[in-house]
C-alpha cells in the first residue's frame, strides 16, 4: 500500500477506547468526555476485520493506543486476536502505565511486544497536576512490572513543555541509566485548548542536546525518533521534533480511531468511516485514505494549530 508521495504505509496505530484514568491537560478537558453509546464505537470483531485488511495491504507493524487502552475490558483479546493475524509482525501498545502492576504479564502473553510508558515528570506536584487526577508512585511500578515482564523494548515518552519540565531533562534523561529503557522527549503539539499553554511553552528538542552535552549519537533513527546514549546507560535518549524538524516525509502510518474513522494525518481533519463495513467496504476505505494522505501536515506552532478537529484522546496517542 503506497500513497501518492511514493511513501510505504506498513504501520497502523488503533485506538481502543476515547476514554482515560487521567485527564492529562494536553490531551483532555478537565471533566473528561461524554462516554458514548456502544453502537457508535468499533467492537472488538469489528477492529480484527479491519486489521486483517490492513494486514493484507501491507501494514506490518500495530500499535495499539487510546484513551487509555488498558481500561478497554476486553484489551487482552483484543491484542490476542491481533497476535493471531497473518502479516502482523509486531505488537506495541502505549499506556501511561498505572494499570501495568497488573496488565504487563498478561499483555507480554497475549503477544505485546513492546510497551511506551508516557511520563512527564518526576515531580509528584507536577505529575497530579499534568494528570488532574494521577500519582506519580503508580507509574512508577507499573514501569518496574514492565520490566519484570521481559518485554523486548520498554520507551518512555516525555512531552517536553517549555517553564514546566525542561528543567527536569537531566533527571528523565537519567532513567536510561537506571533502567533498560530508552526515554523520549517529545514537542507539544498545538492540540490542546489555547488557554492550556503559552508560547513559551513550545521548546524545540534540541533544548535536550543543550543540556546534556555528554550525549553520544547513535546511528540511524528509531521510528521518528533521533537517537543519542548517555554514556554508560543501558537505554537510550530519543528527540521527536514534529515542530522543528517534521519527519512527514518518511511517515509510513494510518491512524484507526475508536469509533471506526481511518485518519490518514494526525493533523488533517480528513476521515474515512468504516464502522458497520464488511471487509471489501474497510478495504476500500483504507486504500482512500492511503490516497488521501497529504505530504505533510504544514507548519505548526503556538500560532498554527493542527487541524485535526479532535482532542488527542479522540484520536489515539
Amino acid at each position: 500500500m503506497k500513497d501518492r508521495f511514493g511513501r510505504e504505509i506498513s504501520y497502523l496505530r488503533l485506538s481502543v477506547t476515547e476514554l482515560c484514568n487521567l485527564r492529562c491537560r494536553y490531551c483532555m478537558p478537565a471533566e473528561g468526555i461524554c462516554k458514548r453509546r456502544h453502537d457508535e464505537m468499533l467492537t472488538q470483531e469489528e477492529m480484527l476485520l479491519a486489521l486483517r485488511v490492513a494486514a493484507e495491504l501491507g501494514v506490518r507493524k500495530l500499535r495499539v493506543t487510546g484513551g487509555e487502552p488498558l481500561v478497554k475490558r476486553n484489551i487482552l483479546g483484543i491484542c490476542e486476536g491481533a497476535a493471531q493475524i497473518p502479516g502482523i509482525e509486531e505488537i506495541c501498545l502505549t499506556t501511561n502505565g498505572i494499570l501495568l502492576p497488573t496488565l504487563a504479564k498478561p499483555l507480554r502473553r497475549a503477544g505485546v511486544s513492546r510497551l511506551n510508558i508516557s511520563l512527564d515528570t518526576l515531580d509528584e506536584k507536577k505529575y497530579a497536576w499534568m494528570t488532574r487526577v494521577g500519582a506519580l508512585d503508580t507509574v512508577l511500578k507499573g514501569i518496574e512490572a514492565a520490566l519484570d515482564a521481559g518485554f523486548e523494548r520498554v520507551k518512555l515518552n516525555a512531552v517536553l513543555i517549555g517553564g514546566w519540565n525542561d528543567d527536569e531533562i537531566r533527571p528523565l534523561a537519567a532513567l536510561s541509566v537506571r533502567w533498560p529503557v530508552d526515554v523520549r522527549f517529545i514537542e507539544l503539539m498545538p492540540m490542546a485548548e489555547r488557554a492550556a499553554f503559552d508560547q513559551a511553552a513550545y521548546i524545540p528538542c534540541d533544548r535536550v542536546i543543550q543540556a546534556l552535552p555528554v550525549l553520544e549519537p547513535v546511528d540511524g533513527i528509531d521510528g521518528v525518533a533521533r537517537m543519542y546514549r548517555l554514556p554508560g546507560a543501558q537505554g537510550r535518549i530519543g528527540l521527536i521534533s514534529p515542530l522543528s524538524a517534521p519527519f512527514c516525509a518518511g511517515c509510513n502510518r494510518l491512524r484507526l480511531t475508536a469509533d471506526g474513522r481511518v485518519k490518514p494525518c494526525l493533523h488533517a481533519p480528513l476521515e474515512f468511516p468504516i464502522k458497520g463495513m464488511d471487509a471489501g467496504g474497510i478495504r476500500r476505505q483504507f486504500l482512500a485514505a492511503c490516497a488521501a494522505k497529504p505530504e505533510g501536515h504544514g507548519q505548526l506552532s503556538h500560532v498554527h494549530r493542527s487541524g485535526a478537529n479532535r482532542s488527542m484522546n479522540r484520536i489515539g496517542g
